[in-house]
């Protein structure tokens, strides 16, 4: 016999709903994984500690960035959107020595910011690593050469137009400037003050001035 049971007596369990990982502001949890590996470094900032600090899932990390190199990537070219206005001065319609003062002055209130980690998060980054981690590191020396090939330009254009003296060696004034910017990042993370990091940018303009034509 066939047993009919009523509608009413049968349990139905509801369908598994298959939601989408929680929304989060992309910028929000990047500026979060900038300042975590800032503080750190790259070996230092733990996928815990970027994803304690981002307030998401591994899970949605890896979905989102694919990877820890990847991530770190994006967050060192959000960084250097920090510093666009201090800069932009390498192609302004300004002398030579007027726009290294306003790398060298920026990068002492950028370096000694409160509101952030001290210092550089590419002038001192990944010197030393394990060598799994050396495409990290080819990058971030990549962006400093990329400064440094900013800077040189700039001198060069400076000759060219007139207000450095000709026969300057650019090269060597670029690696000079580029020197002093990493040695800023340097003392600002043993704690060097904006008043100690601006004492080292005006010795550095007062040198670079002895090159004006």
């Amino acid at each position: 016999m066939i047993i009919v049971k009523n509608s009413a007596d049968v349990k139905t369990t509801p369908a598994r709903r298959r939601g989408r990982p929680p929304a989060f502001d992309r910028e929000t949890v990047l500026s979060a994984a900038r300042e975590t590996f800032w503080a750190h470094g790259y070996e230092g900032a733990s996928i815990a500690d970027l994803t304690a600090a981002m307030g998401i899932t591994p899970q949605s990390l890896y979905a989102a960035f694919n990877s820890k190199a990847d991530l770190y990537r994006e967050a060192l070219q959000q960084y250097r959107g920090l510093g666009a206005n201090t800069f932009s001065a390498l192609g302004e319609q300004i002398d030579t020595v007027s726009a290294f003062e306003r790398i060298l002055r920026g990068s002492a209130a950028t370096f000694s910011a409160p509101e952030h980690p001290k210092g550089c998060m590419i002038s001192t980054a990944v010197l030393n690593c394990a060598s799994e981690n050396d495409v990290v590191a080819d990058h971030v020396a990549a962006l400093r050469r990329q400064s440094l090939d900013g800077f040189t330009s700039r001198i060069e254009r400076g000759i060219r137009e007139g207000d450095i003296k000709p026969g300057t060696n650019a090269r060597a004034l670029a690696r000079f400037l580029a020197a002093i910017v990493q040695g800023m990042s340097v003392q600002a993370r043993d704690g060097a003050s904006h008043e100690d990091l601006l004492d080292i940018a005006t010795h550095a303009i007062a040198q670079l001035a002895r090159h004006r034509a």
